[in-house]
């Protein structure tokens, strides 16, 4: 992986400006050194009193502007383009969704930046990605404490910064409940940064949070998915305290797994959930996580949209998407940002974090996509617990269904019923809640309850939020005419 800026070249350093021909004189400058470098300018002397106002004008002459090519304008810098890890297939301006993080991105730094280390090749998860980032931060940040190290032992005695006596300073600081401040320090013991690793020793990292007593911890099931099948999985706090881990049940079309602590100590404090139902568009979020390997960070922002149908996936060709109606913040998320929660003002958890929008670019020179740009989706909370408390008693996940096969292309009239189901399968399932209601193939459905349906990943993600028996009013069109019918939803078990 590349570390440098790749054709963009640093400008040089701009020539001294010349001197303004009519400039009254000057002091002596000193002269140039033996090594060539250009004499300083000499400045103009500042005029000792300004001119008289021509008779008549009670306000005197307007000053006049400095000649706009001084001082010259500093050179330009190459754009930073940090490292993502979306789905390079998914430009800007995409209709829905986001994938999560993808390998083989280039890694680019700031010009004059050290080279790091190379990370290990990695299997395309998303959590993977993530943790390859966690190996070269790691030594940047090893870098980063020399050097504080280095300047510390080689600081003048002449300084005269001026410290904070010990009786004041941030430690006397009073914070009332309900700031972040307040919050963080909260909800921060109960989450932890999870590390996944498969049989292959290739793995990745996210985050969790705590969900009861019992050591149980929530996140997301792209976070784990590298440690099913004989993985190894691990939780820290932030204390440091380390425990290993094993997954309880995870589902993948809702992209929520719980794991479980071996050995779980006493004195664990779940995390307060909220009711994402009640969540309005400007409340104020707080985003707790490990982006891009950096355990334990606060991040703020605000609700920036409800219901935003969400589908993503990990990029590979063998993956199957999953499906949310998401809260949209714009609190900054990125690679492992996956699992932690998203907390209200209060300190409530409304939901967790699972996927970003990415431009399409990261900055000049770059070829890979760029991190958050204020575009994060979060599994609602609401759906989780339903989801959690499944997997705990069972194992397995149980979803929501209306019986009938729907396009999946983007579109915005609605999510069509197709001629014919996977496998050749029936489009509408004998038997089913769709052909109880009197749905057909071609059917194009526009409406559940009072969500517009524009597709059929917003139909399927609408559906999840909803339980199996629940009752919708669906609205439909079938040659021209709207029709209306209601659907008690049936239920389907697992994954597959």
């Amino acid at each position: 992986m590349s570390t440098e800026n790749e054709g963009n070249p640093v400008p040089p350093a701009p020539s001294a400006p010349p001197v303004p021909p009519s400039s009254p004189a000057a002091p002596p400058q000193a002269a140039a050194s033996d090594g060539g470098e250009a004499p300083t300018a000499p400045i103009p002397p500042t005029p000792q009193s300004a001119p008289a106002a021509p008779a008549g004008d009670p306000y005197g002459t307007a000053p006049q502007a400095p000649d706009s090519a001084w001082p010259p304008p500093a050179p330009a810098t190459p754009a930073y383009a940090p490292p993502s890890y979306a789905d390079p297939g998914a430009g800007a301006g995409a209709a829905w969704g986001s994938t999560y993080d993808q390998q083989h991105q280039q890694y680019q730094q700031q010009p004059f930046q050290q080279p790091q280390p190379a990370p290990k090749k990695g299997s395309g998860r998303g959590g993977l990605i993530a943790a390859v980032l966690v190996a070269a931060l790691v030594a940047g940040g090893l870098g980063g404490g020399l050097g504080y190290t280095l300047a510390k032992n080689n600081d003048d005695s002449g300084s005269t910064t001026i410290s904070a006596s010990s009786s004041g300073g941030a430690t006397q600081v009073k914070r009332a409940a309900g700031t972040i401040a307040a919050v963080a320090q909260n909800a921060l013991p109960s989450t932890v940064t999870i590390e996944s690793e498969g049989t292959n020793g290739e793995g990745g990292t996210g985050t969790g949070f705590v969900f009861d007593k019992q050591g149980h911890i929530i996140t997301n099931n792209h976070v784990v998915a590298d440690s099913l099948d004989g993985g190894k999985l691990t939780a820290t706090f932030p204390d440091g305290k380390k425990y290993d881990a094993e997954v309880v049940g995870h589902a993948q079309g809702y992209d929520v797994a719980v794991i479980k602590l071996k050995n779980p100590p006493s004195d664990l404090k779940p995390l307060a959930l909220g009711d994402s139902d009640k969540v309005a568009v400007g409340d104020e979020t707080i985003a707790i996580g490990a982006p891009f390997g950096l355990s334990n960070t606060v991040t703020t922002g605000i609700i920036s949209a409800k219901n935003r149908p969400v589908a993503s996936s990990d990029g590979s060709s063998t993956s199957k998407a999953s499906y949310m109606s998401a809260l949209q913040t714009d609190a900054s998320i990125n690679p492992g940002n996956s699992g932690g929660p998203l907390l209200d003002a209060s300190g409530a958890v409304i939901g967790i974090n699972s996927a970003i929008q990415s431009a399409s670019s990261g900055g000049l020179g770059s070829t890979g996509q760029s991190g958050s740009i204020g575009l994060g989706f979060a599994i609602p909370i609401n759906q989780a617990k339903y989801v959690a408390q499944q997997l705990i008693k069972t194992g397995k996940p149980v979803y929501a269904k209306i019986g009938a096969s729907v396009s999946l292309e983007d579109g915005t009239s609605g999510a069509q019923i197709t001629d014919s189901g996977s496998g050749g399968s029936a489009a509408v399932e004998s038997g089913g809640p769709a052909e109880k209601a009197g749905l057909k193939p071609g059917d194009v459905i526009t409406k559940l309850d009072d969500t517009v349906i524009d597709s059929g990943p917003t139909l399927i993600g609408e559906i999840w939020t909803h339980k199996p028996g629940d009752k919708v009013e669906i609205t439909y069109k079938r040659g021209g005419s709207e029709h209306t019918t209601t659907v008690t939803l049936g239920s389907r078990v697992g994954d597959n």
